[in-house]
């Protein structure tokens, strides 16, 4: 058996620091929560190339005293705790005393600190762990602390680093999350000479998620509270419509620590049980509030995992304020109309060529209407085709013209002035209507094959199915499903190259910092998919351009979705990823169930639907066609035997 010897200092030091420091990130968890607990009320966090060259961290708390600053460097030197007993009523979040000296082992480290009963700071630099200089300094009363080149001296450990982007989102998701913890506190983060975030620190939560994710997710939350047995829970969970594609915007603090709580995610999940789809979770910024003796925070090295003396009472005091704030919410979703002359959708040509036809939506009425009984009225001309509108519409049209030199080279987009006294031909005609009495014809530049068997269209059930007679058949037609098909096929078949519709108010969607990482890493994905996105910063990635076929409101929801399924599945397969995204985009562009479809639209949609052998089942794997004989129809009736 080898002899056994007592490691150096030197060696004992770097696998101390392998535990506590692990990346960029993890070194600014540890100053950052050595700054709160020296009761800064500011803190400035900088870092560049992801923090693997330089890091620096300024506060204005206590600082520390001239005679202390060289033992804040040895490992186990605290202020946090005294003896065994401290551990069972730990309210700090440091308390082992190694972050410094691991931090310092494996980089080059400059601190300068200053008391406020001191007149002069105090100046140390360390290497490697081994001190450099220690002199007197000028600065303000709190603590600087800049670390530069981390792991210059653990090659091994630098190879297992990801790229500065990544390194940087790691940081920025630690700093959203002491951010959070410390509303009371103002952090402001600067990357590459940016600033990235700044919180207010006037301790209103609501504020500081404004600061940190901005209005749009802040417009989502519902306050919840609730307290029982010795555990209470304060803070804000999401409405269910506004549910995401992963967990990653669950925050669980416990006595302003931020933890990982399976005992909060479950019940938080059976709380939003039958108020959200399958497969999304709510996002939360909920504060545990629980007695320090009744919770160990020293399980892990990170103290990111807990573990809690009675898990029920955790689970029963976050299900409870989950409720309750479902129970007291009584909104409902807006729907944001704009006027016809002003709708983005009006501008997008659609005599593109080798477009195919895309079902328009019609929004539902915004209030119960009472309908009394009248005779039977012709059918009016749909509100699209109003003269008015149609006369607006054209006029728009007009002023875009005289904003372009050469009027030669924009395409005639005018309504033709028969669409304003002529409607769509009726349900059951055998042939399509003439060009002239139809908009949705006008628009179309390329004609859709010939089915090989004549139809009749007898009508729409449920505005869902579609009714046709082919010979000896009765087709019903789940249009939602055949469209889902035939927009996917079309993604499928070229690329998403398709084409793309450039927005006029680009779309911007805040996600957490790993799905936003996650995101960023496959932009070619959204790419080939039709997407133009960019990263437009502190979590945020901006979408200008969209899939023709997409609607507006679909945008983000689509997004959200694909950075919850990168998450979940890891997977570097780029076909899969496109394919899941095909799907997303294809289910969302198509004409749902109870939209209003037009008669010519049903019978076009049909055609093509026929000529397309391809189109059987949805993407999902639903059929799109069933048929019912006029055999079976008439055993039905005992007509035949």
């Amino acid at each position: 058996m080898a002899k056994i010897n007592k490691l150096p200092k030197s060696i004992a030091q770097r696998i101390a620091a392998g535990e506590v420091v692990e990346r960029p990130a993890s070194v600014v968890k540890e100053l950052l929560e050595n700054a709160i607990d020296a009761g800064a009320k500011n803190i400035t966090l900088e870092i560049q190339h992801g923090g693997i060259r330089y890091i620096r961290i300024t506060d204005d708390g206590c600082g520390i005293a001239r005679e202390d600053v060289p033992t804040a460097f040895l490992s186990h030197a605290t202020s946090k705790i005294r003896e065994a007993d401290d551990l069972d009523a730990i309210l700090t979040l440091g308390f082992r005393g190694e972050a410094l000296p691991s931090i310092a082992a494996v980089s080059r480290v400059e601190m300068m600190t200053r008391e406020t009963s001191e007149f002069v700071g105090t100046r140390i630099v360390l290497e490697g762990g081994e001190q450099i200089s220690f002199d007197d300094a000028g600065c303000p009363v709190g603590t600087t602390l800049i670390v530069r080149d981390l792991f210059f001296n653990t090659p091994a450990r630098m190879k297992f680093l990801k790229s500065d982007r990544a390194e940087g989102l790691a940081v920025a998701s630690v700093a959203d999350h002491i951010a959070l913890s410390h509303p009371e506190v103002s952090l402001r983060f600067i990357k590459d000479g940016r600033e990235q975030m700044c919180t207010p620190g006037n301790g209103d939560l609501l504020s500081c998620i404004h600061a940190v994710y901005g209005r749009d997710f802040a417009e989502t939350l519902l306050p919840a509270e609730s307290e029982q047995n010795g555990v209470s829970v304060r803070g804000f969970v999401s409405k269910p419509y506004c549910s995401r594609g992963s967990s990653a915007m669950q925050h669980f603090f416990v006595n302003n620590r931020y933890i990982k709580s399976r005992s909060g995610a479950a019940a938080l999940s059976e709380a939003y049980k039958n108020s959200v789809m399958v497969g999304k979770y709510p996002a939360c910024v909920l504060f545990l509030t629980v007695n320090p003796a009744a919770v160990d925070v020293n399980v892990h090295p990170a103290k990111i995992e807990v573990r809690f003396s009675n898990e029920k009472s955790v689970f029963d005091v976050v299900y409870r304020a989950a409720k309750s704030a479902l129970a007291a919410d009584t909104s409902r979703p807006e729907a944001k109309l704009t006027p016809p002359s002003a709708d983005p959708s009006v501008l997008r040509p659609k005599s593109l060529e080798g477009e195919q036809l895309a079902m328009p939506r019609t929004a539902a009425p915004t209030a119960p209407q009472v309908v009394t009984p009248a005779p039977v009225q012709p059918k009016p001309v749909a509100p699209a085709e109003t003269p008015q509108q149609i006369s607006a519409y054209n006029a728009l049209l007009r002023d875009i013209e005289t904003a372009f030199t050469d009027e030669d080279d924009l395409p005639d987009l005018s309504v033709p002035t028969a669409v304003q006294t002529k409607t769509a031909a009726p349900a059951g005609t055998g042939s399509a209507p003439p060009a002239e009495t139809s908009p949705v014809q006008s628009t179309q530049t390329a004609p859709a094959a010939e089915p090989a068997e004549d139809f009749r269209i007898l009508g729409e059930a449920f505005r869902t199915y579609i009714f046709a007679e082919q010979g000896d058949r009765l087709l019903i037609i789940d249009k939602h499903a055949a469209h889902e098909r035939m927009l996917y096929n079309e993604l499928q078949k070229d690329n998403g190259a398709s084409g793309s519709q450039m927005l006029l108010v680009p779309v911007s969607v805040t996600l957490s910092k790993e799905e936003y990482a996650a995101v960023l890493a496959h932009m070619e994905v959204l790419t080939k998919a039709g997407f133009a996105a960019e990263d437009f910063g502190g979590g945020t990635v901006l979408v200008r351009a969209c899939p023709l076929n997409l609607e507006r409101e679909d945008i983000t929801a689509l997004v959200t979705e694909f950075a919850g399924h990168l998450l979940k599945y890891h997977r570097e397969v780029l076909s899969e990823k496109l394919d899941w995204l095909y799907h997303s985009v294809a289910c969302r562009a198509a004409v749902k169930a109870g939209d209003h479809t037009t008669d010519y639209e049903l019978y076009d949609f049909t055609k093509r639907l026929l000529a397309d052998p391809d189109v059987r089942y949805c993407p999902h794997g639903r059929p799109v066609l069933i048929t019912l004989s006029r055999t079976e129809l008439e055993k039905q009736f005992g007509r035949v035997q």
